[in-house]
């Protein structure tokens, strides 16, 4: 049997192709993918770099397990990104996003084929499908990975709450599940954005939306909290300007969190930032495994946006594509126009 997988030609240029259909072995299940959630992947797809496993986020049913384990077929599972070695402390601890021993899926599988998630089948680690709550929609659900899933970590670290007034920077899609997740919470949002897609997409879900490129921004945020500064930063841009109005931004003894991936330089004064104002920054990848159960809730019990009583979640994601319609949701996905895109492997 062939399955169909989603791969980059060249630049600007996506197309589906066949692959054999992965087989489990150990304690790795077979999931067949009913969403799978586009990511960063425009990036290649703009450089023009050849691949052949695309995709690191899917929710869909386990139809194959090579034996008795964590998950049975028929199960309904959202697939974590990435792997851990599933001993170290790291994963034991449910971090294993941070673990330090290299999982090879080729070496493990003998083929890189089952390891994108913007396919009909992947190969996963038991213990990294989750329970999909009943009720719960396949798109909805794959929202706990990307979507949510770093915002969530970033204010569980930094213990935002109702008292809070919270900045994100960039909203893209992360920026946009830091929203989502800054509003169950309860805190107030400040958000930067300059495409005016996602400026308008924000202040949908109840954020106070700044330009970046307007007449200071800085000065902006600072009247709209009384001249005190946020109380946390959240940077999904993942730029140096960025980061940096994070840093000037929040209050003194205020916290902030970087999800924004960024390979530039950011400068930092020991003395004035961390020192003298006592600024704790935070670095975040993804949540807690533990606290899988907590953002199924904030799926599930999303607040509603003031205009139009539409939950949030809803919101969050803004286009759900057939796969083989995959060179369009590429083009899409780097317009910036959009939310998270969902990806529908069967159709």
């Amino acid at each position: 049997m062939k399955m169909k997988k989603v791969v980059l030609l060249g630049k600007r240029k996506a197309a589906l192709a066949d692959a054999p259909d992965p087989k489990p072995k150990g304690d790795w299940a077979l999931v067949k993918v009913h969403a799978a959630p586009m990511c960063a992947e425009y990036k290649h797809f703009l450089a023009g770099k050849k691949m052949e496993a695309l995709g690191h986020e899917a929710a869909g049913e386990v139809v194959a397990v090579a034996k008795p384990g964590k998950v049975k077929v028929g199960d309904r599972v959202v697939a974590m990104p990435l792997h851990g070695c599933g001993d170290c402390p790291l994963c034991n601890s449910g971090e294993y996003i941070h673990c330090e021993r290299k999982v090879d899926f080729a070496k493990i599988h003998g083929t890189a084929d089952g390891n994108g998630t913007m396919a009909q089948y992947i190969l996963k680690p038991s213990w990294l499908l989750l329970p999909i709550p009943d009720g719960v929609s396949y798109e909805k659900a794959s929202l706990a990975c990307c979507a949510l899933g770093p915002s969530f970590g970033a204010f569980q670290a930094m213990e935002a709450s109702a008292f809070d007034t919270v900045l994100i920077t960039g909203a893209g899609p992360v920026g946009l599940g830091g929203i989502v997740n800054a509003r169950f919470r309860g805190a107030r949002v400040i958000a930067v954005e300059s495409v005016p897609w996602r400026v308008e997409r924000a202040r949908e879900m109840g954020a106070t939306v700044i330009d970046p490129n307007s007449r200071d921004p800085l000065k902006q945020i600072l009247k709209l909290t009384d001249g005190n500064g946020a109380d946390c930063a959240l940077d999904c841009a993942g730029t140096p300007a960025a980061e940096r109005l994070c840093l000037d931004a929040v209050r003194r003894k205020g916290k902030v969190a970087f999800v924004g991936e960024c390979y530039e330089d950011l400068i930092i004064h020991v003395s004035d930032d961390l020192i003298r104002r006592g600024l704790t920054l935070i670095g975040v990848w993804h949540y807690n495994l533990n606290d899988f159960p907590k953002v199924m809730k904030v799926i599930e019990e999303s607040p509603l946006d003031s205009a139009r009583g539409k939950p949030l979640i809803d919101l969050l994601i803004s286009h759900v594509i057939p796969v083989s319609r995959i060179q369009e949701a590429f083009e899409l996905s780097a317009s910036h126009q959009t939310a998270k895109i969902i990806l529908k492997p069967w159709e």
